[in-house]
């Protein structure tokens, strides 16, 4: 696996596209989730793209966000995704601690805040994620607010 972390400047025109159709692929196809995608934080100077190939596919993705971007005082990681007939194989675990090690490194003293699919709290817990507030519904699916404490 090729493990690649970008800024929106520095992706290649192919990787920006390997990126937006898996998340069109899983988020708006498989799971028939009308939402808008293209939300503009993609181009914020300080978000990371986190893109894993092998054999020159894109086979999972996250994206990093700086505190203030999506929530107050808290960095976040969003945009988790793994290609469909890789799910199973702890890509996805691999996938979240690539993002941790990143959130640790830009904003150390910052807590992680993430909007997760309620089906996946445990999947996220294990990354030391807790559950707050009650489930609520985004864009048609089940969600939960979860927090990671700072890494310093």
């Amino acid at each position: 696996m090729h493990w690649i972390i970008k800024s929106f400047e520095e992706l290649t025109n192919n990787e920006l596209y390997d990126l937006l159709k898996l998340r069109c692929d899983v988020f708006i196809v498989e799971q028939t989730c009308y939402y808008p995608d293209l939300d503009d934080k993609d181009r914020v100077s300080t978000t990371k793209h986190v893109l894993a190939y092998d054999n020159g596919e894109l086979k999972a993705y996250s994206r990093i966000l700086a505190p203030e971007v999506s929530y107050p005082e808290h960095a976040s990681i969003g945009r988790v995704i793994v290609l469909p007939e890789t799910r199973g194989t702890g890509l996805g675990h691999t996938l979240m601690n690539k993002s941790n090690e990143q959130i640790a490194i830009m904003w150390p003293a910052s807590p992680c805040k993430i909007s997760a699919q309620y089906h996946l709290k445990e999947f996220y817990q294990q990354h030391g994620f807790s559950c707050i507030g009650d489930s609520y519904l985004e864009d048609g699916i089940p969600h939960i607010a979860m927090v990671k404490a700072p890494h310093c």
